[in-house]
């Protein structure tokens, strides 16, 4: 005979049991937060994940994964799934106001929004769109100020002095081939292939970039005197067509292989390099920041920075987001990675005893006073990636032969109308 109270309490029991396995489940669900990393270097990845970990153990119930890409997806890939309606939680950026429509605004998830103004305010424009003056989607992750390095042991070695602030291009550029012939080296000077690192120095010689209403107007006198310079300077062998001849169009392209071999005498680029000298060249040799080389209108680098943007908003992102910009994470991860804060209250213990380090960020951070207002002004533009591009894609064409100068200076004005009318267009 069946004994239907045993066969109901039985089925009581394992609907019982369904039922708190499924509660239990639903309890210790996380919710998951991506982001999308670039790093200069190794130590980068390493000091954000130290950071998200230390998060985590304090925030069980929020899961966060770093997925790590190349430069080159940030640039790429990155605008094409936001355009397509994809695309990770947060990322770290350097286009700030190209991928600003994207941007989302964390301030109904943030603890205090008063703390974000005050650290970081200034740097809260570079992501915002025109008319916005509220909204906080991200912070400067680092702050960069462009400018060169030498290799001070082949200076030395060559007996050619360093030349000091107020120095200008033309004579960096002598005193760069002058080691290079006493030491037979490959190339004199190489600058990384990009628009903004080509911007500082234009600049100097006089670019506005924009005209009297804030329009972007692109090629003055100012900046075909420097565009000038360096197609001279790859015709003369001042500089390699094998480095920036290497890859076309708007592609970056960095010259540290080359550097880190002692094969230039002088590089241009950028605060970002600090971290990766310490740890890929050490002591091999001093590699020795100095001041930005002038031109008659200024002896100007360009601002810039990376920041970690959200493009979702809810209550997990704004925590981690919360967590990652306050002083005592952001500061760590900055001791670390030896980079420049963009942050206005902030005194990072840097965590190296290299005396060459030391030299590199106090020289980047005394140089942001000299910063021109019109690279600031570049800095904040939204369409300013766009003006970056054109210089950098059509100086190319016409360093390797494929046009001339005046014909790529045509273009470039050419380039920056169209694609301001697509994208206003679009």
């Amino acid at each position: 005979m069946i004994d239907l109270k045993f066969i109901l309490k039985a089925t009581t029991v394992v609907f019982m049991t369904i039922a708190i396995s499924l509660i239990s489940s639903v309890s210790f669900a996380k919710t998951e937060v991506r982001i999308m990393w670039y790093g200069d270097g190794e130590t980068e990845g390493k000091a954000m994940q130290d950071q998200l970990d230390k998060f985590m153990a304090k925030n069980p119930d929020i899961s966060v994964i770093l997925d790590q890409v190349p430069y080159k997806s940030i640039q790429d890939s990155l605008p094409v799934q936001l355009a397509s309606g994809e695309g990770p939680d947060i990322a770290r950026v350097t286009d700030l106001g190209g991928l600003a429509k994207y941007y989302k605004d964390l301030t109904p998830y943030l603890k205090d929004t008063s703390y974000w103004e005050a650290s970081y305010g200034p740097f809260l424009n570079w992501m915002r769109l025109p008319g916005d003056t509220s909204s906080i989607p991200g912070f400067m992750s680092t702050m960069t100020v462009t400018g060169p390095y030498v290799n001070k042991t082949l200076f030395e070695q060559a007996g050619v002095p360093l030349l000091g602030a107020g120095a200008t291009w033309k004579e960096w550029a002598a005193a760069a081939n002058r080691v290079a012939k006493k030491l037979k080296l490959p190339i004199p000077m190489a600058w990384d292939r990009s628009g903004h690192r080509v911007s500082g120095p234009a600049i100097s010689m006089g670019a506005k970039y924009f005209d009297s209403n804030g329009t972007p107007a692109l090629v003055d006198d100012g900046l075909k005197a420097m565009t000038k310079m360096l197609y001279d300077w790859h015709q003369d062998g001042t500089m390699s067509k094998e480095l920036w001849g290497s890859v076309s169009g708007t592609t970056y392209h960095a010259p540290n292989e080359y550097f880190n071999n002692a094969e230039v005498a002088f590089m241009m680029s950028g605060s970002w390099q600090i971290g990766r000298f310490t740890s890929e060249i050490g002591d091999a040799f001093d590699w020795w920041a100095v001041p930005a080389p002038c031109g008659p209108a200024a002896c100007s680098g360009m601002p810039g920075g990376n920041a970690l943007v959200a493009f979702k908003a809810n209550e997990a992102i704004g925590r981690v987001m919360d967590y990652l910009a306050s002083k005592e994470s952001l500061g760590d991860f900055i001791g670390k990675v030896l980079a420049v804060p963009g942050h206005m209250d902030l005194q990072p213990d840097y965590q190296t005893d290299n005396a060459l380090a030391k030299h590199a960020l106090s020289t980047f951070a005394g140089a942001v006073p000299t910063i021109s207002p019109v690279a600031f002004d570049l800095q904040a533009h939204t369409d300013n990636r766009i003006m970056f591009n054109a210089i950098i894609s059509r100086l190319g064409q016409a360093i390797v032969g494929e046009m001339s100068m005046e014909e790529a200076w045509t273009r470039m004005d050419e380039d920056v109308v169209k694609q301001i009318a697509e994208k206003k267009g679009g």
